[in-house]
């Protein structure tokens, strides 16, 4: 039995839910959101989005949970938006932005140019004695992980010194050095 999946999904004001034969449409003040679902039914309800399963087969209680949880995190999305912050740690690793090209210095040869998705906002902040921070946001939370997975990719964080991109607030397993 699905326990995220039997949930209703309150809908705020301001945000706007459609149903049309299997895509399910999200609108608010930050943008707009759609997903296609399978093998479950929604249904808007009194303010509240439903998501019911017709049968108790494995594949559809795993499914229930995921687009109760997929559609959720679309409401949140167009009405407060999501942010992901990456910590750049290391002598000379740095970051600028133009617009949509974030310019990303990690201590290879050369400098990575990376263009980001319109729909992700792009911020570096740069103070002295600071780590380097990158801030990524937009209403498309899979979007926003799948840009900072791929940035965290160029140099994730190494168990010996720490030297990396790592998310703020993310714990790094350390590993002990040589021993003499």
């Amino acid at each position: 039995m699905s326990r995220i999946g039997n949930n209703p999904v309150t809908i705020p004001e301001g945000v706007t839910v459609d149903i049309n034969e299997n895509i399910v449409t999200v609108k608010g003040k930050l943008g707009e959101l759609s997903q296609d679902f399978v093998t479950v039914s929604v249904k808007v309800e009194e303010g509240k989005v439903l998501v019911e399963r017709s049968a108790e087969t494995k594949d559809q209680k795993s499914k229930h949970g995921l687009f109760r949880a997929l559609i959720s995190n679309m409401i949140d999305g167009v009405t407060k938006g999501w942010t992901k912050e990456l910590e750049l740690v290391g002598v000379g690793y740095r970051a600028s932005n133009q617009g949509q090209k974030l310019d990303l210095a990690l201590g290879f040869s050369h400098n990575i140019v990376l263009n980001i998705a319109p729909e992700v906002k792009v911020e570096t902040i740069s103070e002295k004695g600071k780590n380097p921070i990158i801030k990524l946001t937009s209403h498309d939370k899979q979007l926003v992980g799948q840009v900072a997975a791929k940035i965290r990719g160029f140099r994730p964080p190494e168990p010996y010194k720490g030297k990396g991109v790592k998310f703020v607030g993310e714990e790094i397993r350390r590993k002990a050095g040589k021993s003499a």
